[in-house]
């Protein structure tokens, strides 16, 4: 695998990484004495039992009360194996070593034998790369980054998506659908709609789609391999699809991306992000 390579693979990390429900109001029901007060005196009236009025259907309006069950944590560690494809790029099985912070620090190692070829630093404002091999350093913000990608990026983003947690909480007035095997959650975020899936067993996201409007890219999340983390399901497989139209020639094209968890720790116990650029680096 070539350093090339494996710079191109921090830029897709950034890329593909870069989130309550209200009561329903019981209706009155009303009993016979008030049905047969309200009705003309020669009207005929037909008495309901009250438990038809119980087991009638619910109507597709009617919010379906689902507890999200969502990974809490203070710090992340986790060591990784990224694998992905694209137009230019098939490449398999990388190590990434990971840590975070949450709501803050992002940082990663990726590894090619025993050599680290690639380091990366990801806050709230910035993302910076250094490129080892090459001796060589990038700087963004995510305004730059989601121009390069045509795809609106976070951090929250970034963090909802390696932890499967829903990258936007639920608001009032939003309603779970069912569908299938899933609660599914519709969600509009400025140019961003969502749809979140939840798995109707384990309470955990799935599956999630968010496309961007009006260019329809879009970005399709799914989680397997849950395994019990601490007091949590935790997702160890995720496999993203990236799928875009480049500003450059206007084609449409689309980057698989597979993160394999082989060990993750969740904890309170602070960790260390060491990220320096050295002064004979060159800004690229």
């Amino acid at each position: 695998m070539t350093t090339l390579k494996l710079k191109y693979i921090s830029l897709v990390i950034l890329g593909c990484l870069s989130a309550c429900h209200r009561p329903r109001q019981k209706s009155e029901t009303p009993t016979r004495t008030d049905s047969l007060a309200l009705a003309p005196k020669d009207s005929v009236v037909m008495a309901v039992p009250v438990d038809s009025i119980a087991t009638l259907p619910k109507t597709e309006s009617e919010d379906i009360k689902v507890k999200v069950e969502n990974v809490d944590f203070q710090y992340l560690a986790a060591k990784s194996k990224i694998s992905f494809k694209s137009k230019d790029q098939d490449i398999d099985n990388a190590n990434v070593n990971i840590r975070m912070r949450k709501d803050s620090v992002l940082w990663l190692s990726i590894v090619a034998g025993p050599i680290e070829v690639v380091r990366g630093l990801i806050t709230r404002d910035s993302i910076q790369l250094v490129d080892r091999y090459h001796k060589e350093y990038y700087q963004y913000d995510f305004g730059t980054l989601s121009q390069k990608f045509n795809f609106q990026l976070s951090f929250d983003l970034i963090q909802s998506i390696l932890v499967g947690n829903m990258p936007i909480p639920k608001k009032p007035g939003e309603k779970f659908k069912k569908e299938n095997d899933y609660f599914m959650l519709r969600q509009e975020e400025g140019k961003i709609s969502l749809e979140n899936y939840i798995g109707e067993q384990n309470r955990r996201l799935k599956k999630l789609l968010v496309t961007e409007q009006p260019t329809k890219n879009s970005l399709k999340l799914d989680y397997d391999d849950f395994t019990q983390l601490n007091n949590y399901l935790f997702p160890y497989t995720s496999l993203i699809e990236l799928d875009y139209k480049s500003n450059k020639d206007n084609q449409l094209y689309q980057t698989v991306f597979r993160i394999k968890h082989q060990k993750v720790e969740l904890s309170e116990k602070p960790l260390s992000f060491p990220f320096s650029i050295p002064s004979k680096y060159q800004k690229k």
